[in-house]
């Protein structure tokens, strides 16, 4: 984890400016040789394949192949890992080595921040973006501790952290401080 530090906070370390986490999970990559094993198979079958007979079903095993395999192997590199970061204005969530997708949270929307030490797929129904009604939004790459935010619009947003409690540490700092600042008059 990388960050910049600042005066201590009300915890042993000093909180940092701007605080970074990640969550990582390697058993999506199984997934994505599973996938690729699949695209593999699609261009195997369209490259040895008698297009003569049967081109119906072949198209059709093909395409399959294909689109399965690219769905799975976007599905999982996308999902290999997750980059949160804590700036003074911003919660920011990137997914995989692309960074897409990606949420943007400003603190001004945030009015909790939480610890949630047991986060699993289980939970949300599996790993990646899930949303719930009863439980909000999670981004879920394995399972273990994660950082739960409560939004101005009742809505909640559950992300999977190493270090979450430090995360919420730095949230509530900064949610603390901007309550105590002065309004500017205009």
């Amino acid at each position: 984890m990388r960050h910049r530090s600042r005066a201590p906070g009300p915890g042993t370390e000093p909180l940092p400016e701007v605080w970074t986490g990640r969550a990582t999970n390697r058993m999506q990559w199984v997934l994505a040789a599973a996938g690729a094993a699949c695209l593999a198979l699609g261009i195997k079958l369209a490259v040895d394949a008698n297009w003569e007979t049967g081109i119906t079903a072949l198209l059709m095993a093909v395409i399959g192949c294909v689109a399965a395999g690219l769905m799975v192997l976007y599905g999982t590199l996308a999902f290999v890992h997750l980059d949160v970061t804590i700036d003074r204005e911003d919660l920011l969530v990137r997914c995989g080595h692309m960074g897409l997708p990606r949420k943007r949270i400003p603190l001004s929307e945030v009015v909790q921040a939480d610890y949630d030490p047991k986060v699993t797929p289980h939970q949300w129904g599996g790993w990646g973006c899930r949303w719930r009604p009863e439980k909000g939004t999670a981004w879920v790459v394995r399972r273990g501790e994660g950082l739960v935010v409560t939004l101005k619009n009742g809505e909640t947003f559950t992300v999977t952290v190493d270090n979450a409690d430090m995360a919420v540490r730095v949230i509530r700092d900064r949610l603390s401080r901007s309550s105590t600042d002065p309004v500017p008059h205009v």
